[in-house]
């Protein structure tokens, strides 16, 4: 049986969204990971909604709320060579996290990962996978 494919699209995120964005992180304490991957040639992505950030020494998880421009499990979306941007929305930290890890939790191979995430001020952070 062949995946379901969804086209990505060019996404370019009105700065007015950005700012709203930044003002909803900061009032209800959410937070903003925007993700980087290259892609070597032509594959499926998807994320699974089981994938957290995992905070250094409580090990408590924030779940994810939200994902954009990735399609979710069980859909594939097709990606070419090339850098691909998605942004994802987790639940707050707790307040005395430091450092953090992002985990897809998945019952196979290749789940999205990166350890060692310095916490900032603001809650947005940029990563490459």
């Amino acid at each position: 049986m062949d995946p379901v494919t969804v086209k990505p699209k060019k996404v370019k995120i009105d700065e007015k969204l950005k700012n709203d964005l930044k003002i909803l992180c900061e009032e209800e304490s959410q937070v903003i990971v925007h993700c980087s991957v290259l892609i070597p040639h032509t594959v499926y992505l998807r994320i699974w909604k089981n994938t957290n950030l995992i905070s250094h020494g409580t090990g408590k998880k924030s779940s994810m709320t939200h994902a954009e421009n990735i399609s979710f499990h069980p859909l594939w979306t097709q990606y070419s060579k090339g850098e691909h941007n998605f942004t994802l929305f987790f639940k707050a930290l707790p307040k005395n996290c430091k450092v953090f890890d992002l985990i897809e939790e998945i019952p196979e191979l290749g789940g999205f990962i990166k350890k060692n995430i310095k916490r900032n001020k603001s809650d947005v952070y940029r990563i490459k996978l």
